[in-house]
């Protein structure tokens, strides 16, 4: 079961505010006036029944309580930072499994929460942004991968593993080789847009590599893995309910926001052992 995090963030905001606001609205007027009889009715009153009578109703004390920090989070969350784990292998080497990220929520612009409406204009996205963003054949799912295409590029990606950009084939520079799903993986530099980065790719022929070319709509994007032999990304979506010009691509407004950071990093998921900051540090 999936659970609208966001949407439910924002109701609780909204029950622990309105629960304040008919505090100071009404049951605190209500409170002060029981004392002011109270006082006028004895010569000296006694403390305990002050006290009962300006005791706060337990709903409204607890949402009185919660507001400010649940809207400080709510305020974090939807519009400045948001935390995410890397639940798969398909950024590596640049993001591992286990890696625990920050995400800016504000570089490419403001929107308001749940219904993710973009309300002012800051930004775009950018060739080489590690960017996440809802999957878009299910929007509860949340993806990360890195900006490939962005509106009106052609892209193509051939059958021996090379990508281009309109027209001019993306430079690779071997690294070296590591242990591979296949048997063995070759590590690149890249260089897209302004990010130099890393990439992965098995050596043995994988037969799931497409052979196709993209043309990105406007108001959308192309996404690829560093880990360009597994991963799941635009190269591969195809859902029946999306037009055919459109299978593949990100819309904008399903971009969540940009990857900057890991701040920590727990590859066990069962968490039998300690999480390390080895791999603390920005995201190229």
């Amino acid at each position: 079961m999936s659970f609208n995090f966001p949407l439910i963030l924002v109701i609780a905001v909204a029950v622990c505010g309105a629960l304040a606001l008919l505090d100071l609205l009404l049951l605190a007027p209500r409170r002060r006036a029981a004392i002011a009889t109270y006082e006028g009715q004895v010569s000296e009153p006694d403390e305990g029944v002050l006290q009962s009578l300006n005791r706060e109703p337990l709903l409204v004390e607890y949402g009185k309580s919660f507001f400010p920090v649940l809207a400080i989070v709510l305020v974090l969350r939807s519009f400045l930072l948001e935390p995410f784990q890397i639940p798969s292998g398909s950024m590596k080497p640049t993001l591992e499994i286990g890696d625990f990220i920050l995400v800016n929520k504000f570089a490419y612009g403001i929107r308001l929460p749940v219904i993710d409406s973009k309300v002012v204009e800051v930004g775009n996205p950018q060739r080489g942004d590690v960017m996440v963003f809802r999957y878009p054949s299910d929007p509860n799912i949340n993806y990360i991968k890195r900006v490939v295409g962005l509106p009106g590029d052609r892209i193509s990606y051939s059958m021996d593993k090379r990508l281009t950009v309109n027209g001019q084939p993306i430079v690779e520079q071997f690294i070296g080789e590591e242990p591979g799903s296949l048997g063995s993986a070759a590590l690149y530099k890249e260089k897209l847009g302004e990010v130099e980065h890393q990439i992965r790719k098995e050596l043995r022929r994988n037969l799931r590599v497409p052979g196709d070319e993209w043309v990105v709509p406007q108001g959308h994007y192309f996404m690829m893995g560093d880990n360009r032999d597994n991963s799941n990304d635009s190269r591969y979506w195809n859902d029946k309910h999306i037009a055919k010009e459109f299978l593949g691509m990100v819309p904008d407004r399903n971009i969540v926001g940009k990857a900057f950071a890991v701040w920590l990093s727990w590859p066990d998921p069962k968490l039998r052992s300690l999480p390390n900051f080895s791999r603390v540090g920005l995201i190229r």
